[in-house]
């Protein structure tokens, strides 16, 4: 559940001062993480709420077009939310500028969901801290699609998104916390953990010392205090805008794993890393036979997706199964 949005782009590396063009892309976090999911074979519904025009039409074919079902997607409002996306490369970082206040998402009501229909046969709900971002309407329906879910005993996972342009770390804190009573599976970063939650790990990421140690005594704090399951964070070192590092950590309460480490250079496009790691995780939590196996299925999604312009990831099982094997080399499948 969340808020599906058109991207605009100037091509390849064009600033948005230099471009006389920009390239439609529809995406959104959970969006996203909808997308991944049916890439691997799950029946994947996404919920949200798009205006009846067709340029809310345009976001839900472009569900559809990957297998995902849009039955549930309340049509109304007179907007969808758009974010203009500037691709940086080497230390030129890139930029994204908001335009969705008064989305239809933004704007959408409880009475617009039909929660006991949409959570019928499901077995996972996710949603990240974007939706209750967008305004406070938006985060009452949430917080009614997780009462829903827990009652259903629907397995939930955030994936915690702080986003600076959209509410502040104060406001964040307050809407946040009170939601992880509904959540099995908690993902983010450091900085997420930090502005969402009031987690700072003892880590220092901008001079690229990501070492699991400094995550583990927050990932046990929080364990203790919301009940997770699960508590999952990337780790991500940022060399340029073309070239990171790309790692996780897993705590299930009992036992570390921290993942293998990617080495992704270049990066052709960074958008949605972070929602394909999460379809990834889902996945293999549903899958794989342990945390560990789960957890580098997810990474190995996610560095792929930095190789794939656009905001889904457009990779199947085979090919993710076949980078966390170690194949990394590549060579042209002939």
């Amino acid at each position: 559940m969340g808020e599906i949005m058109l991207r605009l782009s100037p091509e390849g590396n064009y600033r948005f001062v230099q471009t006389d063009r920009f390239c439609v892309i529809p995406g959104g976090g959970e969006a996203n993480v909808a997308v991944s999911l049916a890439n691997f074979g799950h029946d994947s519904r996404f919920v949200s709420r798009l205006p009846r025009h067709e340029i809310g039409q345009i976001a839900v074919d472009a569900l559809r077009r990957y297998g995902v079902d849009t039955r549930h997607i309340a049509r109304g409002g007179e907007r969808i939310g758009l974010y203009y996306a500037e691709t940086g490369a080497s230390m030129r970082p890139s930029k994204v500028i908001y335009d969705r206040a008064h989305s239809a998402m933004a704007e959408a009501e409880p009475e617009d969901f039909d929660f006991d229909d949409i959570f019928d046969g499901a077995d996972w709900f996710h949603w990240s801290g974007i939706t209750p971002a967008i305004s406070d309407k938006s985060a009452e329906c949430l917080r009614q699609a997780l009462v829903c879910a827990k009652k259903r005993g629907v397995t939930v996972s955030c994936d915690l998104n702080f986003r600076k342009k959209l509410w502040t770390s104060a406001k964040a804190i307050s809407v946040m916390r009170p939601l992880m009573e509904y959540v099995d599976v908690c993902i983010g970063n450091e900085e997420d953990a930090e502005l969402c939650l009031g987690f700072k790990p003892d880590a220092d990421v901008e001079g690229g010392k990501t070492d699991a140690a400094g995550y583990e005594n927050i990932f046990r704090q929080m364990m203790a205090e919301f009940g997770f399951r699960y508590v999952v964070s990337t780790l991500r070192e940022s060399f340029s805008a073309t070239h990171n590092g790309w790692k996780a950590l897993i705590y299930d309460g009992k036992e570390f794993y921290q993942s293998k480490r990617y080495d992704i250079d270049p990066i052709i496009d960074r958008v949605g890393g972070g929602d394909s790691f999460s379809g990834g995780l889902i996945h293999g939590l549903l899958t794989k036979r342990d945390q560990g196996e789960a957890l580098e299925f997810a990474v190995a999604a996610s560095a792929l997706k930095h190789t794939v312009p656009g905001d889904f990831n457009h990779v199947s099982v085979e090919e993710v199964e076949s980078l966390a094997g170690g194949n990394a080399n590549g060579r042209v499948q002939r």
